[in-house]
C-alpha cells in the first residue's frame, strides 16, 4: 500500500499498522470491563490488539487504544447512540475525517453523522465489532486494489 505512496502524494505514508495489545492496553480493558461500560467483543479485541492505525487509507481508519476510550469515558462520560438517549456508547476511533465511531453498550457500532459527538442520532455502521472490523479490512482491501476507501 505504501510502496508508491510518496511518488503519488509528495510525501512519506504515515502509521499503517495493527499494534499488538501491551499491558497498559489489556489493564484499561480490564477496567472497561469491569466498569461495565464496554461490549465483552470490545474487552476480548483489547486483551490481544492494543490500536488500529491506518492513516493513508482515504483520511485514515483508526481504532483508539483502550486507554484512550478508558480517558476518554473518565473526561467525558458516554456518547448517546439515539434520540431517545436510552443509549450511551464508548468513543473508540474514527475515519481521520472528523467523524467518530462509538460502541454501544449492545455491541453495535455506530458512527457519528458530524464531527460532533453531541448529535442526538448516529448512523448504524455494523451490527457487532466483528463486522465492523470485517468492513475495516475490505475498505482496506479496496484501497490498496483500487485506492477507493469505501464509505466507512
Amino acid at each position: 500500500m505504501t510502496d508508491e505512496f510518496e511518488d503519488r502524494h509528495g510525501f512519506p505514508p504515515g502509521a499503517n499498522e495493527v499494534r499488538l495489545a501491551g499491558h497498559a492496553d489489556q489493564a484499561a480493558a480490564r477496567t472497561l470491563a469491569q466498569a461495565g461500560i464496554a461490549p465483552p467483543d470490545m474487552v476480548t479485541f483489547y486483551d490481544t490488539i492494543g490500536d488500529v492505525t491506518w492513516a493513508d487509507v482515504g483520511n485514515g481508519y483508526f481504532v483508539d487504544p483502550a486507554g484512550d476510550v478508558l480517558l476518554r469515558f473518565k473526561q467525558h462520560g458516554v456518547v448517546h447512540v439515539s434520540a431517545e438517549r436510552k443509549a450511551g456508547g464508548l468513543v473508540i476511533g474514527s475515519n481521520g475525517g472528523g467523524l467518530s465511531y462509538v460502541a454501544s453498550p449492545g455491541g453495535a457500532i455506530y458512527r457519528t453523522r458530524t464531527a460532533s459527538l453531541d448529535e442526538p442520532d448516529h448512523e448504524r455502521v455494523a451490527d457487532d465489532l466483528r463486522q465492523f472490523l470485517e468492513l475495516l479490512e475490505r475498505s482496506l482491501t479496496r484501497f490498496v486494489a483500487n485506492g477507493d476507501p469505501g464509505c466507512l
